[in-house]
């Protein structure tokens, strides 16, 4: 069993073609898919998505891009969407500093904000950053001393330094279709060391197709690609990794098994 743990099914590419690219991922395997938002005016569709199909699963939260956006979105309004019997993750969130489409301290503040939801509610965060692994693991190391919360870094693309730092602190790592491309010599050399414990894989979808899809809109079930790769590198068979990370996505994502 795989499960995608990050996909944008209703971003433009998938949601015309939403039916066809699940019943397409199915056929290949794939029994689970984590809906992710990425903007306040998203929830209502990504959420409607996650009820209309029993093996799709919602978050609700901000994107760094989005950041200036919603500078003014409160805590309440965050938390109150979160009780929704079918999201199980809050974001995506964090910080992004290679594009630069918000001020940084505003995606500071909203990335705080998402993480004291996270530690309220128990639901993990989902985080995206780029070209901030300093910044990232700085906020990160200072709310865990305010108290634990649970969270993955989604897409990884960090340095290895980076990435032991977040193990430290008991982060999920997810790769995504990436780990698969020519120039990812260092990544993949990474993913032979994440805990087995500690791992997922995902698409990304619409985005990041992974080998041998390059050039094509990504779909969820390209994460069999991904995920067969990620098992050649680190010498297991597709089966145990799929059986590993699908473990992983419900032992974090727990609310999903009552969703």
């Amino acid at each position: 069993m795989l499960v995608d743990s990050h996909c944008h099914l209703n971003y433009k590419g998938l949601a015309e073609r939403q039916g066809e690219v699940l019943a397409r991922a199915r056929a290949a395997g794939v029994r689970g898919f984590l809906n992710i938002s990425t903007r306040h005016s998203e929830w209502q569709d990504v959420v409607a998505t996650a009820e209309r199909e029993a093996d799709v699963w919602a978050t609700v939260g901000i994107h760094p891009h989005e950041a200036d956006k919603h500078a003014d979105l409160g805590r309440d309004v965050l938390r109150t969407a979160t009780e929704h019997p079918r999201v199980i993750g809050i974001g995506e969130s964090g910080l992004d500093f290679y594009y630069d489409k918000s001020d940084r301290d505003v995606q500071r503040d909203l990335f705080r904000m998402h993480i004291g939801v996270s530690r309220e509610t128990g639901l993990p965060l989902i985080i995206h950053t780029r070209d901030a692994d300093d910044d990232t693991a700085a906020i990160l190391e200072d709310e865990t001393g305010k108290g634990a919360f649970p969270a993955l870094i989604h897409c990884f693309t960090a340095s290895p330094a980076f990435g032991r730092r977040v193990l430290d602190l008991g982060l999920t790592i997810s790769l995504s279709g990436i780990v698969t491309f020519k120039n990812a010599a260092e990544l993949q050399e990474f993913a032979k060391e994440i805990p087995g414990d500690r791992i997922l894989v995902e698409t990304d979808s619409p985005f990041l197709a992974p080998v041998p899809h390059r050039g094509k809109p990504c779909e969820p079930a390209f994460v069999r690609d991904t995920a067969q790769f990620v098992a050649d590198l680190r010498g297991v068979s597709l089966d145990q990794l799929a059986a590993t990370t699908s473990d992983n996505f419900f032992r974090l994502f727990g609310k999903a098994e009552a969703a």
